[in-house]
């Protein structure tokens, strides 16, 4: 039993030690989250392919929104749902009506090619067998959602997970 006491600080330690992971630096406005066991990024800034007339109503749309948390079928900052918020960005943002559902949302506008994006356009994820996600993109691969994990954050398309789950693209 005293050896078990003797070296469970150790343990402990090491454990706290594995967990931990160096820093990335190849973005110095971004900060390490972790989203479904993948390391993602949290980006605190709009990109600057952002036309330049529509930047300060998205850095305020953000900075309003930045961080409330995600629930299902909510609709205000106490907590919001991808879909829910992406209505509101679009309405508030580009002054157009989308549908409540992520569903109803991905048949709106045009298919677009995920390289040919444009600041606006929403992007669509296949996040599980019947679940769909839906961000509004921004430029530089960044794109605007309500994270079920993170709550209203901008995340990388170049990110393994959302690459992976990407589905398709639309433009309004």
């Amino acid at each position: 039993m005293t050896v078990i006491r003797r070296f469970s600080p150790i343990v402990v330690i090491v454990l706290l030690a594995g967990c931990s992971s160096t820093p990335d630096n190849s973005s110095q406005n971004a900060t390490d989250l972790s989203s479904q066991g993948v390391t993602a990024k949290r980006y605190d800034f709009i990109p600057l392919s952002v036309p330049l007339e529509g930047r300060s109503n998205l850095d305020n749309f953000y900075r309003y929104w930045r961080g409330a948390p995600y629930r299902l079928g909510g609709t205000t900052r106490a907590g919001i749902d991808c879909s829910a918020f992406v209505q509101k960005g679009v309405l508030e943002l580009f002054k157009h009506d989308l549908p409540r559902t992520t569903e109803d949302q991905s048949k709106q506008g045009q298919w677009v090619a995920i390289d040919k994006l444009k600041h606006g356009d929403l992007v669509f994820f296949k996040t599980g067998r019947s679940l769909r996600h839906v961000g509004i993109y921004l430029g530089d691969a960044q794109f605007l959602h309500a994270s079920t994990s993170q709550g209203v954050i901008i995340s990388s398309l170049k990110n393994p997970y959302w690459r992976s789950v990407y589905w398709q693209a639309r433009r309004l």
